[in-house]
């Protein structure tokens, strides 16, 4: 289950400020609706992948005993 910040708060807030675990969450919802997203709601899609790439990527660098290398947004 997701525990942060909805959509209504992040629109209000610039995508940079976004935490990597908001992009990752809002990334994969957004990927599974796409076929039924409108203009409006591909945009903001384009706009956290563009964010995620300009971030080079979800990945962690090095995992350790509570994380693995990759975030979870769960």
């Amino acid at each position: 289950m997701y525990v942060g910040r909805d959509m209504t708060e992040l629109s209000m807030m610039s995508i940079h400020e976004w935490k990597d675990s908001e992009l990752a969450y809002f990334h994969h919802g957004l990927q599974q609706m796409m076929p039924y997203l409108n203009a409006e709601g591909q945009t903001i899609h384009r706009e956290i992948i563009e964010e995620i790439e300009a971030r080079g990527g979800l990945k962690r660098g090095e995992a350790d005993y509570t994380h693995g290398t990759r975030v979870s947004y769960d």
